[in-house]
């Protein structure tokens, strides 16, 4: 009888495997070989499923963005509206060994997405799927603001979430002094 092979789940595990060698090496060390290295798989092997870097790193991007998604809507929406929204919103940010992985996979894409019209796709993906993130918790916070300044003050809530997410990943912000931050903004107006 044939093996019979889930491919989706052969495709997780090597976005997983991406995953393990950013958080170790960088986005930099991404290659065929350094994934099927420590995926323990043949370049061969990988190779049916990505015939590219670029292909493997869009489909690791796309996993983070279907990862931190999943834990957003299986979140306790319970509480303070306040308390909820920064609770939301620290899933996207790096706050743990976790999450840096994911900031730093989502972030990778900023510079590649410049050159090539496939990985600038899936930047595009994730500017947008945190953008429409923004919009909802901007609702929440101020449910009284019409549709165009909700809008705004989401832009600007997204570009603080990944201001502050770019100077923990460039080494400017400890994890802690970006959840201060991200905590003065909140509670200071930054959103009026």
């Amino acid at each position: 009888m044939p093996k019979i092979v889930d491919h989706d789940q052969r495709r997780r595990e090597l976005a997983g495997a991406v995953q393990r060698v950013i958080a170790r090496d960088g986005v930099a060390d991404v290659s065929i070989r350094t994934v099927a290295a420590e995926s323990g798989w043949s370049t061969g092997a990988l190779r049916h499923y990505f015939a590219t870097r670029d292909e493997l790193l869009a489909f690791a991007c796309e996993q983070v963005i279907a990862q931190v998604t999943d834990r957003i809507v299986d979140m306790p929406t319970d509480g303070p509206v306040h308390e909820v929204a920064r609770r939301i919103l620290l899933e996207t940010m790096p706050v743990d060994a976790e999450r840096h992985t994911e900031a730093a996979i989502a972030f990778g894409f900023l510079a590649l997405g410049l050159g090539d019209p496939a990985l600038a796709r899936v930047q595009r993906l994730h500017f947008q799927s945190m953008f429409d993130l923004c919009v909802r918790v901007v609702a929440a916070l101020a449910p009284d603001a019409d549709e165009p300044e909700r809008r705004t003050r989401a832009r600007r809530l997204h570009a603080v979430v990944d201001g502050l997410t770019v100077h923990v990943l460039a080494g400017h912000l400890t994890a802690d002094e970006m959840v201060t931050e991200l905590d003065a903004f909140l509670t200071r107006g930054g959103l009026s």
